[in-house]
């Protein structure tokens, strides 16, 4: 049975399908940012190295808190250059944020000393906690895992990485996803005027942006038109681990998409999904191994898709977790009970003036809406014959990545 699948069983057989290449090396900068690790980072030192100072002032011996007075000066310790000799009591070191603590002194900020000549007078006299002095090995110690496999680096967790000292380290090679549209009512953006018959074509920037925000490499084809051989034609060759197809997924004379990928050995783990909007969501395989992810037409439906399944797809295969991330949210508004397939409509979260998480769903969900879908920030989920909610109510809501 591969048909009317629901959305869990159909992610599930997707997901069997996609495993990580072999990892590669890669450069820990920005080329790395959305790269998922296939390897622990760990700290070759302890951060700090040394106990630093976390404020301009004075390094004075920890024998000596508790008497105020003066204190001669006997030297500096600035970043990335400290003071090396013992400081006795009595003594004082100028100290700068960052820079290395002598040893056994502790730190008297700036605005509680004064310095007369050749010597730094103290009127209050300063705790022996050494709340000035971050100690050595505060942030890491040497040996832990500071990222794990299964990571996508970001800004901070590539600040963590070069702090512990690594310059690269081994990812998960970016999947390939070719995205084909078909029909022939579809004009390029900007290439034409479209006829009153035409529409102009959304889908593919659409999935290209969220293919390369999830990771993997967008290849745009030229749309295909209602044609076998022309579908056939712009697949056949490509070095790709997945080809998205978009329009030509239903039942009609003029979907041509699975009759056309069967003359390159197409079998279908997934005919259909108990899905609305996005029924006609099919997956399978070609006889050289690259897997094929049918999407609809209808903006909408394939979005809303590729939230479900494409993205789940490109994690796995880039070997970081491909379970979706649903949250709890109480609803704005009441909602009628669902029918026989599990129901995601656009909705928009914010945060109320309690600081909890509230959703209203757009009154119109009609799939083919492209403006519903540039406001909406979430999806909130309705199971297949769940009963009428009421405002209030909670709901499981998936977050779109909105900037």
């Amino acid at each position: 049975m591969t048909k009317n699948l629901t959305v869990e069983e159909a992610r599930r057989r997707m997901l069997a399908a996609a495993t990580p290449g072999p990892p590669e090396t890669t450069t820990l900068d920005h080329h790395a940012t959305g790269r998922v690790l296939a390897e622990p980072i760990r700290a070759v030192r302890d951060q700090p190295p040394f106990d630093a100072s976390a404020m301009d002032g004075w390094a004075i011996p920890l024998s000596d808190p508790g008497a105020a007075g003066s204190y001669r000066i006997v030297g500096e310790s600035a970043a990335g250059r400290g003071f090396e000799a013992p400081v006795g009591s009595g003594e004082a070191v100028r100290i700068f944020t960052g820079a290395p603590v002598p040893a056994g002194c502790t730190v008297v900020i700036q605005e509680q000393a004064e310095r007369r000549d050749d010597a730094v007078h103290i009127a209050d006299p300063p705790s022996a906690i050494r709340t000035n002095v971050r100690p050595r090995g505060g942030d890491f110690r040497a040996g832990d895992a500071l990222l794990e496999p299964g990571m996508r680096l970001d800004a901070w967790r590539l600040a963590l990485a070069a702090s512990a000292g690594r310059g690269q380290a081994l990812v998960y090679p970016r999947p390939r996803i070719a995205i084909l549209t078909t029909g022939e009512e579809l004009v390029q953006p900007g290439s034409a005027e479209p006829t009153p018959t035409q529409i102009f074509e959304s889908n593919t920037p659409a999935l290209a942006s969220l293919i390369s925000s999830w990771g993997g490499t967008p290849i745009r084809l030229a749309p295909a038109k209602d044609d076998e051989a022309a579908i056939v034609a712009s697949v056949c060759d490509l070095d790709v681990e997945l080809i998205v197809t978009v329009g030509g997924a239903s039942v009609g004379d003029y979907d041509l998409v699975k009759p056309a990928l069967r003359r390159l050995g197409l079998t279908l783990a997934v005919e259909s999904i108990a899905l609305r909007p996005g029924k006609p969501t099919w997956f399978g395989g070609l006889s050289d191994g690259r897997r094929v992810l049918g999407l609809p037409g209808n903006p909408a439906s394939g979005l809303v898709a590729a939230e479900l399944f494409l993205r789940p797809l490109l994690n796995a295969w880039q070997g970081a977790d491909a379970a979706l991330k649903l949250e709890p949210a109480r609803l704005a508004a009441p909602l009628p009970q669902t029918g026989p397939r599990e129901h995601w409509m656009r909705a928009a979260r914010e945060i109320d003036t309690q600081g909890q998480p509230i959703v209203t769903p757009y009154p119109d969900q009609d799939s083919s809406l492209v403006t519903v879908f540039a406001r909406a920030n979430a999806l909130i989920r309705r199971p297949p014959g769940a009963g009428a909610l009421a405002a209030g109510d909670l709901v499981e809501t998936l977050r779109l990545g909105r900037l």
